[in-house]
């Protein structure tokens, strides 16, 4: 028997489904969750890309392809179990329905009650760590730490690495730019650079996102 998928990413805003960046890295996943966790026989009947809030669940795509999954009697198959929502209750209220079949490639083997279980200790986790910050503020202006002190050295700190990025995107431009006019993708560029060694201004592999921010800084003018 031949199983049917109906796939679903989701980006937060313009800029990344402009770049392509998390949509990719959901596909990939998703993929890999098809390749290997799959049945032999399979077929994506539907593709569904979003570019919304996961704090929205008012979603156009998302309530396509489940309307989608559902009546085809297909598999409803995401990246990440947050590109469904942030909320407990909305994933809750999926997980109950039982005429939606769920998987989620990151975790290729759970089953619908460990995903719900999954979603309230992450938003718990979440909760925690907003009034974990709040509370580490509130003992630092009792302790007398002066907090707009602090961000005046992080401004300074984060100055100082503007400007080395300026000026290593005006040393990278020369090369990068014909590459661009090729009409290569951000991709391509970032593995053509990798593979000839040379790295970024810390030393690490170039990535789509380094090559973007480059592009912007030198034709930003």
């Amino acid at each position: 028997m031949e199983l049917k998928y109906v796939t679903y990413v989701r980006v937060s805003t313009k800029e990344q489904g402009k770049s392509g960046l998390g949509l990719d890295a959901q596909r990939r996943d998703i993929k890999l969750f098809l390749d290997n966790y799959s049945d032999t026989h399979y077929q994506v009947i539907a593709e569904h890309t979003e570019i919304h809030s996961g704090t929205d669940d008012t979603r156009q795509e998302l309530r396509a392809a489940i309307r989608t999954a559902k009546e085809k009697k297909a598999i409803l198959l995401i990246a990440k179990l947050d590109r469904l929502s942030r909320k407990v209750s909305f994933i809750a209220g999926l997980m109950d329905d039982k005429n939606l079949n769920l998987k989620v490639a990151q975790m290729p083997n759970a089953d619908k009650f460990q995903l719900h279980i999954y979603a309230a200790l992450a938003e718990q986790e979440r909760d925690f760590i907003s009034k974990r910050t709040i509370a580490a503020l509130k003992e630092a202006k009792i302790r007398g730490v002066k907090l707009g002190g602090l961000r005046d050295k992080t401004n300074e700190r984060n100055k100082a690495k503007q400007e080395q990025a300026d000026q290593f995107a005006a040393r990278m431009w020369p090369t990068l730019e014909p590459m661009q006019q090729q009409g290569l993708s951000l991709s391509d560029i970032a593995n053509r650079l990798n593979e000839i060694g040379i790295t970024t201004v810390t030393g690490k592999q170039f990535q789509p996102q380094t090559i973007k921010n480059i592009i912007q800084r030198c034709t930003k003018n």
